[in-house]
């Protein structure tokens, strides 16, 4: 029997799939393949800022449908204009940050569904 479980390993989340094998306890631990979550959460794709900066502007509304790579955020960084784009094609579900916001690396700036 399969079962699936997700960790968090230094705020990374992964899904791992371990298997029984047998009734009794293995004598060593098993391996374990784990890879970073690919596919988007319920409640859509998580679009996190990529680094540290300032949200310039926001090019998308919630609700509004976005292509693959078309620009929906411009975030300056170190003094440069960084265009943040949609991963993938879809509806924007939220938009968590506003205008002139300050946010952190991995802080969410909207989810795509």
């Amino acid at each position: 029997m399969i079962k699936n479980f997700r960790v968090t390993v230094n705020g990374n989340p992964y899904d791992v799939a371990v298997e029984e094998v047998g009734g009794a306890a293995p004598s060593a631990s098993p391996t374990v393949p784990a890879a970073p979550v690919s596919a988007p959460p319920a409640s859509g794709f998580r679009l996190e800022a990529p680094m540290p900066g300032t949200i310039l502007d926001i090019k998308v509304a919630s609700g509004q449908k976005v292509e693959k790579n078309q620009v929906v955020v411009t975030l300056e960084a170190m003094k440069m204009e960084n265009e943040i784009v949609a991963p993938q094609a879809g509806t924007v579900g939220s938009v968590a940050v506003s205008k002139g916001q300050s946010v952190n690396s991995g802080d969410l700036i909207m989810t795509i569904s």
